[in-house]
């Protein structure tokens, strides 16, 4: 596979501290590698969100469906992100859709992101997944006075159909959201989740329908000859009809269709340990999970017991030394927002992959030249809901059932980013354009 990080980004030890893995630990996910020559329906590269709940859905229908992934099950985004399951998939402003799709996609859309998140708690409740749910919506902290918290409620109103509820600066305390905030908004759409019990439930629930999965299964090639045929280090897996879901952590040749379409970008994330009854009186104490308004945001939550929850976007290069600076970043800004915590120690810290496209909004749909091929990605750090929900939409569309409506502009492939495989050099100009927004 040829990926546009170094080796460093795919390693294990990016993920060594993840939090999630003391509910869920990595041999509950680990499967046997595929090996020798099987056929399939339906072959998906990739056991994230996305490939299970495509999985789930075509195996309940009766295909016969495979999953491989290249480790386990969960090993990428799906197993390490900050488990906010709400309205999200999109990077693109409303008026930056407008401009590329028309009034009427953008409100189609909207809805699918509606949708998402139904999707995801609908699913918990079907297969009796207990993913350690909380929160009521999510609410978005205004990072400075100027920024107008009420352009956004507008935008709710007119996208979900949904009126949120504005907080004024004064009323954050007793609201439990004490920090360098101007205020608030808050949307009731939404929970928070360990992604690790969801993704686990998933899993079992894909099995149980009667799905393959197996780990340790990189694809190294895709070849078509009347049916797929996917080559593993140990095995060949044959299908009349092809699923990629390997989002963030895509290649540039497997298959080559996705070659500069997608932007992997680096997220972390760190956990405090359990705070006391006195640290939550002194400092932040709502249940609900929040993000900043800045352009390279902030993202925590309290969980249910009592650990808290903090990440952020950055980090354009992978190595030691690069994660090492990340770590104290992401630290240096937990202090700066949560004073009163200074003192708490963060026993766990770990980064990954969220994906971009060069529209910011996300895929779900045929891949061109490829007949029977289907591909989603770039849900641009909201996963938990766009990821699984566009899964459900990949079977849909291979089912040919009509039970779900895919939006016009997810179905649009989207455009190559520029500069090749050299093109994580654009994010520095990105990442620079939104930090002076962020002033």
């Amino acid at each position: 596979m040829r990926r546009i990080f170094s080796d460093h980004a795919y390693s294990n030890d990016r993920i060594a501290n993840c939090y999630w893995a003391e509910a869920v630990p990595d041999n509950a996910l680990v499967r046997p590698a595929l090996k020798g020559s099987e056929k399939a329906d339906v072959a998906i590269v990739g056991a994230g969100f996305t490939g299970l709940s495509a999985a789930l859905a075509l195996a309940e229908a009766g295909a016969n469906v495979t999953v491989v992934d290249a480790s386990y099950p969960g090993w990428g985004a799906s197993g390490r992100n900050g488990g906010f399951c709400c309205l999200g998939g999109a990077k693109a402003s409303d008026a930056q859709i407008d401009r590329a799709h028309g009034k009427a996609a953008r409100l189609e859309y909207r809805q699918a992101e509606l949708a998402a998140v139904n999707h995801v708690e609908a699913t918990l409740t079907k297969h009796g997944i207990d993913g350690e749910t909380h929160s009521n919506g999510e609410t978005l902290m205004a990072h400075k006075a100027s920024y107008r918290l009420e352009d956004d409620a507008r935008a709710v109103e007119e996208n979900y159909g949904i009126t949120p509820t504005l907080h004024n600066k004064d009323a954050l305390e007793s609201l439990g959201m004490p920090g360098p905030f101007h205020g608030a908004l808050t949307t009731p759409v939404g929970f928070a989740l360990n992604p690790r019990s969801y993704l686990e439930g998933l899993l079992k629930a894909a099995e149980s329908a009667g799905a393959k999965v197996y780990g340790a299964s990189p694809v190294s090639d895709i070849v078509r000859n009347g049916t797929y045929r996917l080559t593993t280090p140990q095995g060949t897996l044959e299908a009349e009809q092809l699923v990629v879901a390997t989002n963030g952590y895509s290649s540039e040749d497997v298959p080559e269709w996705m070659a500069s379409r997608y932007m992997p970008s680096q997220s972390s994330i760190l956990v405090t340990r359990e705070l006391t009854d006195a640290e939550l009186a002194s400092g932040w104490n709502t249940d609900q999970m929040c993000y900043d308004s800045l352009l390279l945001l902030h993202y925590f939550r309290l969980m249910p017991n009592r650990r808290f929850l903090f990440g952020m976007r950055g980090g354009l290069t992978s190595s030691d030394g690069t994660e090492a600076g990340i770590k104290r970043k992401i630290r240096a800004d937990f202090e700066r927002m949560f004073p009163a915590w200074a003192h708490v120690e963060t026993p766990h810290y770990w980064s990954g992959m969220v994906c971009l496209s060069a529209g910011f909004t996300p895929f779900a749909g045929a891949i061109p030249d490829m007949p029977g091929a289907y591909t989603g990605f770039a849900y641009h750090g909201n996963g938990v809901g766009m990821g699984s929900y566009t899964g459900a939409l990949l079977a849909d569309q291979i089912l040919g059932a009509g039970k779900l409506q895919t939006p016009k502009l997810m179905q649009k492939p989207p455009a190559k980013f520029p500069l090749g495989r050299a093109r994580r050099a654009l994010m520095y100009g990105i990442y620079a354009g939104a930090a002076l927004k962020d002033l």
